[in-house]
Parts: structure tokens; C-alpha cells; sequence
């Protein structure tokens, strides 16, 4: 006589159990390690943890059933990144207390040498996408998103603000200057950073023909060099063409002194990948709760919001953060819209 065994369900406990696997090994804790602050592609992951590409993939497969590490589509490349722990969801508290004990691991010398070099080749990118473009920067600019286009959006935030009479401004990446004569108004002295020569002219000649006296214009590399920190720092349309945007906005905001502000204006996500080659971006956009993530965890508060919508399908994200002062607080209390 055969008798049939009923099957017992044991979903939630399979799910648990996916979990603890992922967790189960040091290279998948290293490589939650790494994506702490960063993106970085199945080949680049690869690299930086000396192993074949099938190997990582296999690791890469293991985190993402396991709902550690999310995709995201950059063009024809795929990125992972961590995944947020959902506290109310089931193995929410575990996700949490595995990302916070990995966040304590030091990371091996060499793979941290190797997250270096990847970063230099995409810092390089973006350097020699400039030096060879800068006499037609505007019109590449104009492709997706020219300085018009949220000029307004960026003057109302910044006008909003309460800013002190000798208060400072400092914009990275100030392109051709085209911003500048806005800030040299509202400021009493405005430093405008950039690592290329080349764009480093336009934006001088752009401080010449409006005589902008109050303007200091400095080559160097906003996230390696020594430079003052100000009032207000403002990122146009900059943020795409870092290596790690997160641990950009980490060391920038240190830059903001306190009770000052950090004005940023970038692209949402979006996936017109041509706008790698035709404007020398190494991330197509941003999503918004990123930006808010991001800034968060520099110490920032998220402000106001503006959101401008391009006829060529893109659409810009104007964005405020606060940097509180331990004293007095931030000196302006935007709400988030």
C-alpha cells in the first residue's frame, strides 16, 4: 500500500535561507562591501576581486535572488549596486544587521587598489572627453540639456535661500562660465573649480567679458585637491561625469560650511545611452530617491524640489540640501515637493 506524503510548505523559511546563503561567503560579503557607496558592472567586480567573469556572475546571481544587490540598466551595461533592506518586510531586520556588519569589514588592500583603478578610468574618460571637446561644448550641451533650460528653476532655489552678506559660493565644474555672472551677483566671492584647461578658458572669458572681479577660477580636482570650503556649493549638471557620484557628494558636502547649502541640477534616469559618446556622461541620470539617499548619508537635508520636463525626452531634477549647523541649524528650511 503507498501512502502519499503530503508536502510541506516552507516558502518564508526558503526565503530566510536564500539570505543566510548569500551571506554565507566572504567574497559576496566583500562584494557588498564594495557596493556600499559605488555601481560597478559584472567585468569591473570581476577585476577588482581577481576572479573569472562566470565566477562573479554566479556570486552576483546568488546576492540578487537573495534581494542584497539590484540592477540598474546603463545603456547597453548593467550595473549592480546594493539593495535597500525593507524593515516590515520578511528578513528585513536580518538584510539591515548583514549590510551594517559588512560596512564594519576592511576591505583587502588590493581590491581597494583595484576599485582605484577603476575609478581612474572613468575619471580619465570624462578628462579626455573634455580636453577634446571643449570648443564645442555648448552645442553638446544643448543635445540634452543646455543651461537655459533650468537656469530659472536653479535662481529660484537660490533665492529662496538666506544667505548672509558675505556669504560664498563655490561651483565645481562651472563649464563655460555660464553661470558664473548669477553667482558672482549674489555672493561676495565665488571660486570656480575644474581639472581641465580647456573649460577652464571658456570660463575665464566668460569672467572677462562680463568682469566678473569677484570670481577666482582654480584647476584642480574638486574631490583630491585643496581648496575653500563656502556657503553654497553648486553642481550643474556635474554629478554624472564623477566616477562614484555617492562618494562624490560624500566628500563635497564636506566642502559646505555650516548652515550653507548644496545646489545640485542633474538628469533623471533615463536611457538614451548616446549620450555617452555625444556628451562624454558616465551615468545616465540619476533617480531622485538616489540623490536623496546619497545626500542623507553626507549629512545633508533634503530641501526643495523642482522638476523641468525637455521636449527630447529627458527631464531635469533641481535639487536643494542643508547642511545644519551645529549651532543654529540650516539657515534655510525648504520643504521637499
Amino acid at each position: 500500500m503507498n501512502l502519499r506524503i503530503p508536502q510541506l510548505s516552507f516558502e518564508p523559511a526558503d526565503e530566510l535561507a536564500a539570505l543566510c546563503k548569500a551571506g554565507g561567503d566572504p567574497l559576496r560579503l566583500n562584494v557588498l562591501r564594495a557596493l556600499a557607496n559605488d555601481s560597478f558592472g559584472v567585468l569591473e567586480l570581476a577585476q577588482i576581486f581577481a576572479i573569472g567573469q562566470s565566477g562573479m556572475s554566479h556570486h552576483l546571481k546568488v546576492l540578487a535572488q537573495a534581494g542584497l544587490v539590484a540592477t540598474r540598466r546603463e545603456g547597453n551595461a548593467v550595473f549592480y549596486r546594493r539593495a535597500l533592506a525593507q524593515g516590515d518586510a520578511l528578513g528585513g531586520t536580518l538584510h539591515a544587521a548583514l549590510l551594517n556588519e559588512a560596512d564594519g569589514l576592511a576591505l583587502p588592500a588590493e581590491a581597494q587598489a583595484r576599485i582605484a583603478e577603476v575609478h581612474a578610468r572613468r575619471a580619465a574618460t570624462s578628462r579626455d572627453f573634455f580636453a577634446r571637446t571643449a570648443a564645442s561644448f555648448q552645442a553638446q550641451q544643448d543635445l540634452i540639456a543646455g543651461l537655459p533650460q533650468y537656469r530659472d528653476s536653479m535662481l529660484a532655489l537660490l533665492d529662496a535661500l538666506d544667505l548672509a552678506n558675505e556669504a560664498t559660493a563655490l561651483e565645481v565644474g562651472p563649464g563655460d562660465g555660464g553661470f558664473l555672472p548669477e553667482l558672482a551677483r549674489r555672493f561676495k566671492r565665488v571660486t570656480a573649480l575644474d581639472n581641465s584647461p580647456a573649460m577652464l578658458e571658456l570660463a575665464r572669458q566668460r569672467c572677462d567679458k562680463h568682469g566678473l572681479d569677484n570670481v577666482e577660477l582654480r584647476l584642480a580636482d574638486a574631490l583630491n585637491d585643496d581648496y575653500p570650503s563656502a556657503d553654497c556649493l553648486v553642481l550643474n549638471m556635474v554629478l554624472h561625469h564623477f566616477a562614484a557620484p555617492a562618494e562624490a557628494l560624500k566628500q563635497l558636502a564636506q566642502r559646505v560650511n555650516g548652515g550653507g547649502s548644496l545646489l545640485i541640477s542633474e538628469l533623471c534616469s533615463h536611457n538614451q545611452s548616446w549620450a555617452r559618446q555625444a556628451c562624454g556622461d558616465l551615468w545616465l541620470g540619476f533617480e531622485q530617491d538616489d540623490l536623496a539617499r546619497w545626500a542623507s548619508a553626507a549629512g545633508l537635508i533634503p530641501g526643495d524640489s523642482q522638476y523641468v520636463g525637455l521636449r527630447n525626452g529627458f527631464q531635469i531634477q533641481v535639487r536643494h540640501f542643508a547642511k545644519p549647523d551645529e549651532h543654529t541649524g540650516p539657515r534655510a528650511t525648504l520643504t521637499h515637493r
